[in-house]
């Protein structure tokens, strides 16, 4: 299948990456699996029988009007451990390698399908100045975007765009490298360069 490129001409992709089939429980479960693996899992918390001290019976069993009581340290109590308490744990949730790679021909051929991947042949920044990238988004009336390149963003040509998309909370530059479901989802429109969806044609063939 062909896409059409900003300012003239088409790009030649392959069918299997920008043609697939839209499948929302494959992207969720991938998506899900992604943010869960980026969770620490360090949270820990005492038991009752971790905390410090409460070994002696805080008063005498009966005569003082009170519930009983063997230990100040139990969840009730001021101090005392958690009766349900976090320990650490891997988040991790199990997704092969196809599924991955399924979940991700699925969101690109929808971004084609609702006319939001927009190629361009190449984004060359002058300096780093977002001023500069802002006005150079309003061109392709883009608000909330990922912008795709082909190369690393310290690279030659890309360091300049990096340093000037890094203060846009709405922005955000990846290189083909660097893709992740996650934010193929987060934003409305894909700016990427024909070089990065060759990449990416490639690599989900």
């Amino acid at each position: 299948m062909k896409l059409s490129i900003q300012g003239g001409g088409s790009l030649e992709v392959s069918d299997d990456a920008f043609g697939a089939k839209f499948n929302e429980a494959l992207i969720h479960q991938v998506v899900t699996a992604y943010m869960a693996g980026g969770r620490a899992g360090t949270k820990a918390q005492k038991t009752r029988a971790e905390v410090r001290g409460g070994g002696r019976k805080p008063f005498k069993q009966k005569g003082t009007g009170r519930a009983r009581a063997g230990t100040t340290r139990g969840p009730i109590w001021v101090g005392g451990g958690r009766a349900f308490a976090a320990k650490p744990r891997d988040y991790t949730q199990k997704v092969n390698r196809k599924m991955y790679t399924a979940a991700l021909r699925s969101v690109f051929s929808e971004l084609v399908r609702q006319d939001r991947l927009v190629v361009v042949d190449a984004i060359e920044m002058a300096k780093p100045k977002t001023k500069n990238l802002v006005t150079y988004l309003q061109g392709f009336n883009l608000d909330r975007v990922l912008i795709l390149v082909d190369k690393g963003a310290v690279a030659e040509g890309h360091e300049n765009l990096r340093l000037s998309a890094r203060n846009l909370p709405s922005v955000e530059v990846l290189d083909v490298t660097q893709l992740n479901p996650v934010s193929l989802v987060r934003f409305e429109k894909i700016l990427a360069t024909s070089a990065a969806v060759k990449a990416v044609s490639e690599r989900l063939s």
